[in-house]
């Protein structure tokens, strides 16, 4: 049980990658609080990892308004005593072409997955801070790293948060506190119009070394290992689980 007696916030936990986290950390022992837009979803699936015996909390929150990103911490706090640890993964996609793409577009895709790793990032700082402990794992995307058409919003914010962890990881490393970033390339919701839509379909898998996309369960183990002691050492790093990829 790498994750026994920890705290871990997952964001974007309603499904896909962070559902996948969410059970697989709680199968490692740490006390999972759920966070979603989507109260209902986090709540049912806080249900089943308690049925299967973990300590969970589901709790609705919009990251991008650092109201409720407080709010959501704060509730974590008083369940269960501390966070430990941070994943965040939330996000959303709002795909145009550049010189179609609507400000409203723009804003919102920075919000969510920037600002909002942001607002959670520093929520949990200072408890960790204090502790002298502490595991955050932002999620990228091989967009942030070779960028992507049709979508240079999410390029650009997923490239934002390799800068965020890189300098986050350097300013928290002497609290004990390592902050590192997983690209992954998973079968989710997210992917489905690059998965199924015939335009796309066949020219991702191409760039795929490995010919297929991961289930999320695949992917859920390297949040494990970067949320665990195992990696008491390993900070500021961007690890691509994307079957190749970003092979250069």
């Amino acid at each position: 049980m790498q994750l026994q007696g920890r705290t871990a916030i997952v964001t974007g936990a309603a499904q896909g990658i962070g559902a996948a986290v969410a059970r697989a950390f709680a199968d490692s022992g740490a006390r999972v609080c759920a966070v979603d837009l989507t109260l209902e979803r986090v709540e049912a699936l806080a249900d089943r990892l308690r049925a299967g015996g973990a300590e969970a909390i589901g709790i609705g929150c919009d990251v991008s308004r650092r109201d409720q990103v407080d709010a959501m911490v704060t509730a974590t706090h008083q369940h269960f005593g501390r966070v430990d640890i941070l994943i965040n993964n939330a996000g959303i996609t709002r795909p145009a072409m550049l010189h179609k793409m609507t400000e409203a577009q723009w804003d919102e895709v920075m919000a969510v997955h920037l600002k909002g790793s942001f607002n959670c990032l520093q929520a949990v700082a200072p408890g960790m801070m204090e502790r002298r402990y502490g595991r955050i794992v932002n999620v990228t995307s091989t967009a942030g790293i070779l960028g992507t058409i049709g979508q240079i919003n999410y390029s650009a914010a997923k490239a934002g948060v390799v800068g965020l962890t890189m300098s986050a990881a350097k300013e928290l490393a002497k609290y004990g506190i390592v902050v590192n970033a997983i690209a992954p390339g998973a079968a989710t919701p997210m992917t489905e119009t690059i998965r199924t839509d015939a335009r796309f379909k066949e020219k991702y898998l191409e760039r795929i070394p490995m010919g297929r996309w991961a289930e999320p369960e695949e992917i859920a183990p390297v949040f494990v290992f970067f949320a665990s002691d195992a990696a008491s050492y390993v900070t500021g790093q961007v690890l691509a689980a994307d079957g190749g990829m970003t092979i250069r």
